[in-house]
C-alpha cells in the first residue's frame, strides 16, 4: 500500500512537469493531509495501527448496530435471497481447513489479528466503508475475536495488544520458495 501511494505521488509529480521542467497543465502536488487519508494500511506486526481502543462489550454493541445485518447476530453469516453466496461467516470453522469442506473464517483461517483491523477499517460496514472510528474498529475486532474463542470477554484491544494476539492459523501459511520471490518458506 505504501509503495502504491508513493507511485501515485510520483505520477502526480511527473504529470506536472515535462522533461524540460515545464508545466504540462494538469495535476498538482498531493498534500500530506490528502495522502494521510489514503495511508491507512496496517501490517501484520501492527505498524500503521492508529491510537484508540475498544473492548469486547463495546464491540458487541457496534457489531449489533453495524455488522449483524450482514454477518448474523453471532457471526454465522447471512444468505442473500436470489443471490449466490451471501455475507461471509466470521465465526467457527476450527479444525476444518484440512477437510473436504473447509470453513474459512476469521477464527479458523486468518493468520493475523491485525488483518482483521485493516479489513474492517478499510471496507466495513459494507454500506459505508471507512465510516467507523478507530475505537469502533478495535471494539468490533475484540468482539469477533471473542466470538471465535481467541480472546477472553474482558479483552480491550489497542495498538499494543492487537498485534500480540496469536491467531490459530498463524503457522498454517507457507512462504513462496521460488528464488525470485522475497519470501522464506
Amino acid at each position: 500500500m505504501r509503495r502504491s501511494l508513493l507511485v501515485s505521488a510520483l505520477v502526480l509529480a511527473l504529470a506536472q512537469t515535462s522533461n524540460a521542467g515545464e508545466r504540462m497543465g494538469f495535476g498538482r502536488p498531493i498534500s500530506q493531509q490528502e495522502l494521510a487519508v489514503w495511508d491507512i494500511d496496517v501490517r501484520p506486526d501492527g505498524a500503521g495501527l492508529p491510537s484508540g481502543s475498544g473492548s469486547v462489550a463495546q464491540g458487541k454493541q457496534v457489531y449489533g448496530n453495524q455488522c449483524a445485518v450482514c454477518h448474523g447476530d453471532n457471526g454465522e453469516g447471512r444468505a442473500v435471497a436470489g443471490a449466490a453466496g451471501g455475507f461471509d461467516r466470521l465465526v467457527g470453522g476450527a479444525g476444518t481447513l484440512n477437510t473436504p469442506a473447509p470453513v474459512m473464517t476469521v477464527g479458523s483461517f486468518w493468520p493475523y489479528a491485525t488483518t482483521l483491523f485493516d479489513y474492517v477499517r478499510r471496507a466495513m460496514p459494507f454500506t459505508a466503508p471507512q465510516s467507523l472510528t478507530a475505537d469502533e474498529v478495535y471494539a468490533v475486532c475484540a468482539y469477533v475475536l471473542f466470538l471465535n474463542g481467541i480472546v477472553p470477554e474482558k479483552t480491550v484491544l489497542d495498538a499494543k495488544t492487537l498485534p500480540q494476539i496469536r491467531m490459530p492459523n498463524r503457522d498454517g501459511f507457507t512462504g513462496d520458495p521460488r528464488p525470485d520471490v522475497k519470501s522464506k518458506p
